[in-house]
């Protein structure tokens, strides 16, 4: 297999685009551009790009290809810079900025609104990846790890892609509402930018060549189990317990993607009952992810990821006007005053697979796991790995407010990043720690 070239969606769906390029480049083999701060908006049915005003260039759509010298000295002299780049799209941690990007850049139209499409190698992809997912700077054996399984990730997709594999069994019904959120196949690019596939963000985060080099060093390696290549997944911390694949998306199981404890001992049995449930969410156990070394944090979280300080155990309280706000907002439905929020099912990490919740007016049985977090929260809760009290005012039997306490920040399900980290440094090599978060893959070589 040769290493395969992908497409990025870097902006979509824009009334317009500002960038500035860096270096030599050529727009669509004809015009020869350097050094350039340019707009780009469509105008019958064409895309106009423009400097200081002034129209440059037109055409159908838009290619920026970098002329690119023999020799160069800096890694970064010719690069397109993006801005009003958004991340971390509807998460608590959503910000905009100015991101830079290597490689040719594409400027489609699709009815009157544009998008920016990065075209790149998939190792020099994976450069970015593993340094905006986390830190440049992080455990040389963790960043390894983290190549592997952001490449196989993503090969993966892109089989899943050709072989137009679809997602379904949903239940959505006046009683029941059962969907999940995963990749979807993209109409004009392979993968998205943000966490829905990848933090994908150029060279914006590469500030130490470890990034470069662990790519390098594991260049083409994936995790495959029985002659496949692994789908793996990842999350920031899975609070002790890794969740299974079937409980956040479709009811599919794959071995390698199973709940396992995140620790130097793995325990026979999970928690069962909500008892056990709430004690384990409202305990602080011993795990890997289960670390407040700030030295180590700030070393394997980007900046944006430092602000979360609670990712491990956290807590939340919702009032019941804000509740009952919320749900109809998020859901479209009035449910009244908020009686009661009951788990009804829950994966072995603590992950609430299907959530009743009870009102005055209507009752609904909610999942799965990002269906729950999105419904109780503006953006997303942490996760969906929380025990529920409700407190009363004196004299009603309808609580004033909600308390949340919860384990996680993620889906949990595979890689924990935090979890590997420390692992990391430990002393643990990066086959020890894909060993521990998929059991039973082994790694090959494809490329």
């Amino acid at each position: 297999m040769k290493q395969p070239k992908i497409k990025v969606g870097i902006l979509q769906n824009r009334d317009l685009i500002v960038f500035r390029i860096h270096g030599d480049y050529q727009i669509n083999n004809t015009l020869k551009i350097k050094d350039k701060r340019l707009t780009a908006h469509v105008e019958d049915d064409r895309i106009v790009i423009k400097e200081n005003g002034s129209i440059i260039f037109q055409d159908q759509s838009i290619s920026l290809v970098p002329l690119k010298p023999l020799l160069s000295v800096f890694r970064s002299t010719y690069r397109v810079d993006i801005e009003n780049v958004v991340i971390g799209i509807d998460f608590h941690w959503e910000r905009v900025e100015v991101e830079s990007f290597e490689g040719k850049i594409n400027i489609v139209n699709k009815n009157g609104k544009l998008s920016l499409i990065n075209e790149i190698e998939i190792e020099k992809y994976l450069e970015s990846v593993i340094s905006s997912e986390m830190n440049a700077a992080s455990p040389y054996e963790y960043l390894k790890a983290h190549a592997i399984i952001s490449r196989s990730w993503l090969i993966s997709q892109l089989e899943r892609n050709k072989n137009h594999e679809t997602k379904g069994n949903f239940i959505i019904n006046d009683n029941e509402r059962i969907l999940w959120h995963d990749k979807t196949e993209h109409e004009d690019f392979d993968v998205c930018a943000d966490d829905h596939c990848q933090r994908y963000q150029g060279i914006t985060r590469i500030v130490t060549n470890k990034s470069t080099q662990a790519v390098k060093e594991t260049s083409g390696i994936v995790l495959i189990y029985n002659d496949k290549v692994c789908d793996t997944r990842y999350s920031k911390c899975c609070g002790g317990i890794t969740e299974q694949f079937e409980n956040v998306w479709e009811d599919v199981h794959h071995p390698y993607l199973k709940a396992i404890y995140d620790g130097e001992i793995h325990e026979e049995s999970f928690p069962a009952g909500e008892e056990e449930f709430s004690q384990f969410i409202k305990s602080s156990p011993p795990a890997y992810c289960n670390t407040q070394d700030e030295n180590l944090l700030s070393t394997v979280l980007n900046f944006y990821d430092q602000t979360t300080k609670d990712f491990f155990r956290w807590k939340i309280e919702i009032k019941q006007l804000a509740l009952k706000t919320l749900l109809n907002l998020k859901l479209g439905i009035d449910f009244g005053e908020i009686k009661a929020l009951i788990p009804l099912e829950r994966g072995n990490s603590g992950r609430v697979k299907k959530l009743k919740i009870v009102g005055t007016k209507k009752e609904l049985v909610l999942g799965k796991e990002l269906e729950i977090r999105r419904a109780l929260s503006e953006k997303h809760l942490y996760s969906s790995a929380f025990v529920v009290e409700p407190v009363y005012s004196e004299g009603s039997d309808i609580p004033h407010k909600f308390v949340l306490y919860g384990a996680g920040w993620g889906h949990g399900v595979g890689f924990c990043q935090i979890g590997g980290a420390v692992m990391a440094s430990k002393g643990f090599k990066f086959k020890d720690i894909l060993n521990h978060y998929f059991p039973g893959a082994e790694l090959k070589k494809i490329y």
